[in-house]
């Protein structure tokens, strides 16, 4: 019998869900990982160990400005590459409006913001590329983070009605909608979380594998943290994440989704029920022999 939790994700997912499993064939010769709203690049040392080429994107041209200076090196070495612009789910490379904030560069976002907040950003015009340019030009993904504030949902959209369908996958956990459409469109099967507000904490220094060795990396505060079986834990099926979610709230986590390894099917509420039916019937058994023992009562 289905789980509580498995009913529910129906709801979420019956709209969300697209045809048969397609997906970009992975090039065997070479990794590449997408940092969609890479930021200032926190990231990108990270990725440049797990990857054979990272693609950065950002909207913000100072931020650009200090990646391309910080990683000049691995740029030239033609391991990194960045994208100057904002990513939109379609266009062509016109120019569309994009809302800079005064004080915190990471608060930069696509979709208008809030009238109530409106003041704290200047509105500018730059550069667009719509995603799957972007993936068309440098090549299938291995991996892909999407950190874009208030259009992670747009993006998986457009990803997945495109068939690209990563090995692995992350996205903010912003709505539900975002776990529905990964779980949905994307037919992930297994995930994992990772805390944004804990990741330098408890992955300061974290061994990572590289290489197909182990080595220690420190993550700093506002970064995204590791990816894929770098991330403690184990993979949880949708209805244990779903209620993982639901307890904990949306908000500053990502989700993260692969469809390389698997989670036991069967989640952790139907363990309990099934742990307690067995129990009681034990109980039940046990009782039922003490009566007999002590004989019929007089």
């Amino acid at each position: 019998m289905r789980g509580l939790g498995a009913m529910r994700l129906n709801c979420l997912f019956l709209n969300a869900k697209l045809g048969s499993m397609g997906a970009f064939k992975l090039d065997g010769s070479k990794r590449v990982i997408y940092d969609f709203g890479a930021n200032n690049g926190s990231d990108i040392p990270y990725y440049l160990k797990k990857a054979d080429l990272v693609v950065a994107v950002e909207a913000n041209p100072s931020l650009c400005r200090e990646m391309e200076e910080r990683f000049s090196a691995a740029m030239q070495e033609g391991r990194l590459r960045i994208e100057n612009c904002v990513v939109a789910a379609d266009g062509a490379g016109q120019e569309v409006a994009f809302y800079l904030h005064k004080r915190h560069h990471v608060l930069g976002q696509f979709p208008p913001p809030d009238q109530s907040v409106i003041g704290d950003y200047n509105k500018v015009l730059l550069p667009s590329q719509s995603v799957m340019q972007i993936v068309r030009k440098h090549g299938a993904p291995y991996y892909i983070k999407i950190d874009i504030e208030g259009y992670d949902e747009v993006i998986l959209r457009e990803l997945f009605q495109n068939q690209v369908r990563p090995p692995f996958i992350s996205a903010e956990s912003t709505s539900i909608q975002v776990f529905a459409i990964l779980a949905g469109m994307g037919e992930y099967k297994a995930f994992k979380l990772v805390e944004g507000a804990t990741v330098q904490k408890k992955y300061g220094h974290h061994m990572i594998s590289v290489n197909g060795g182990l080595e220690p990396y420190s993550f700093p505060a506002h970064s995204a943290g590791p990816f894929g079986e770098d991330i403690a834990g184990e993979w949880k099926n949708a209805d244990d994440l779903f209620n993982v979610l639901a307890a904990k709230k949306m908000g500053w986590r990502d989700i993260h989704a692969t469809s390389l390894f698997e989670a036991d099917p069967v989640s952790r509420a139907e363990k309990r029920r099934f742990m307690l039916r067995h129990f009681r019937g034990w109980l039940s058994a046990k009782l039922r022999s003490v009566r007999a023992e002590k004989g019929p009562r007089r």
